[in-house]
């Protein structure tokens, strides 16, 4: 996968996967999905952009001069993005990623329905007890 910020074209479409880090634990309200604790640590969180991969990554990559529009948007506002993974193409691929990052033997769902508003998926943001996914 192209790491998003060496991409130039504002009107590619692909899927992507946020590397975050949430240096301390606390309730954070998610808009009208709740107010959930989330936990110290790294999260992973899938997403998708069907027309504009770049800008939307640029767009989460802000730390000011936004409005909370997407879930994400409220996690950011207290932690920080480590790394951008992408994959252009016009192939679904977002509840794809989001059940394989789910399945990582650390990882587990603080936010039921975060991301995953418009689809079947349990979430689309995952916590990682560890960043390194070895035993």
């Amino acid at each position: 996968m192209k790491n998003a910020r060496k991409q130039r074209n504002s009107s590619n479409r692909g899927t992507y996967a946020l590397v975050i880090f949430l240096p301390r634990a606390q309730t954070i309200r998610v808009g009208a999905l709740g107010a959930f604790k989330f936990p110290r640590g790294y999260y992973l969180y899938i997403g998708s952009a069907l027309n504009g991969l770049s800008a939307r990554v640029a767009r989460h990559l802000r730390r000011h001069d936004k409005k909370r529009f997407w879930h994400i948007d409220y996690l950011l506002e207290h932690a920080r993005v480590l790394d951008v993974w992408t994959r252009e193409g016009t192939a679904r691929l977002e509840c794809k990623w989001a059940r394989t990052a789910l399945a990582l033997p650390n990882a587990q769902v603080v936010a039921p329905r975060f991301g995953a508003s418009d689809c079947a998926c349990t979430a689309h943001l995952d916590y990682l007890r560890r960043l390194n996914t070895d035993h």
